[in-house]
């Protein structure tokens, strides 16, 4: 651990699990003290997403990192929870924030491929617009503030695909695109202020949920393939989460404001792995072996 970050403070929305859950150890793992929150606790149980991961797992395992991680339940479609937890940095910090990651989702369950969008739920799809867009602005409305008056941090909105074409599934697609314009509008407005905001996608990754859908483990992923050729070119969350880390240590990172960036491209950049070493690229891959195949 090169302790990069010691002293920032960041906060990790959307934190429970996948990509979110990789970001904040990967902060921690830099020395960084990490606010992580969600629906999902020990106190008050599952969100209605009904998963096992908590935000309090996730915030212990950034202390056994090297950092300090603080579990605090929030829905971050309510504005009155996520003033609290402004009003909640400003006591406990000082009103210091350094990083705000936006990883707020949930949609799966709302995600309909294949189906027209005048054949699905206007209501499903309607709500999970909310729940993927609306939250991250509700966000960041409320603690980018933090940021504004000391002049200086980094906003990272979490996404999938860094390119315009269309994602497959009309809501799923609208809320994903919407997320990038959002890092993109924060940039113009924040730029006066030395304030970076971008938008960030990890290639296929291979979540805790990914990882029960093909009914494996990390210890066994690659038998995920017989259900997925794909899932070959996956990747853990830590290398998003590597990603993220090493954007918040970089002095320079003012030079990627407003662009939507990737795991695998920033791997090049700053040079980082994967956790089992390796260097996935899913750029590479979906150009060879989907778009050119069609599959």
């Amino acid at each position: 651990m090169a302790n990069t970050l010691a002293g920032k403070v960041a906060v990790v929305a959307g934190g429970t699990r996948g990509a979110g859950r990789g970001i904040a150890v990967a902060l921690g793992a830099e020395g960084a003290t990490v606010y992580v929150t969600g629906r999902s606790s020990r106190s008050t149980g599952p969100s209605v997403m009904a998963r096992a991961e908590t935000i309090d797992e996730t915030a212990e395992l950034v202390t056994a990192a090297g950092g300090l991680g603080i579990a605090i339940r929030v829905d971050h479609s309510a504005n009155d929870e996520v003033a609290r937890l402004a009003e909640r940095i400003r006591e406990e910090q000082s009103g210091h924030l350094d990083i705000l990651v936006n990883d707020i989702w949930g949609g799966e369950s709302m995600t309909k491929w294949g189906t027209p969008f005048w054949e699905q739920s206007l209501e499903d799809g309607l709500a999970l617009v909310r729940q993927a867009v609306d939250t991250h602005l509700i966000t960041s409305w409320h603690l980018v503030p933090l940021m504004v008056t000391r002049r200086a941090g980094l906003v990272v909105e979490v996404t999938d695909g860094v390119d315009p074409g269309y994602r497959g599934s009309f809501f799923y697609d609208l809320a994903k695109a919407g997320v990038i314009r959002l890092a993109v509008a924060q940039a113009g407005d924040l730029k006066p202020f030395g304030i970076t905001a971008v938008a960030l996608t990890p290639g296929f990754l291979r979540s805790e949920e990914m990882l029960d859908h093909f009914g494996v483990t990390e210890a066994n992923w690659r038998d995920g393939v017989a259900t997925d050729p794909h899932f070959i070119a996956s990747e853990t969350p830590a290398y998003v989460g590597r990603a993220v880390a090493a954007l918040a240590a970089d002095p320079a990172v003012s030079r990627f404001t407003g662009q939507a960036l990737s795991s695998w491209g920033l791997s090049e950049v700053y040079d980082f792995v994967d956790a089992d070493g390796t260097r996935p690229h899913w750029g590479n891959y979906f150009a060879e072996h989907v778009l050119k195949t069609g599959q």
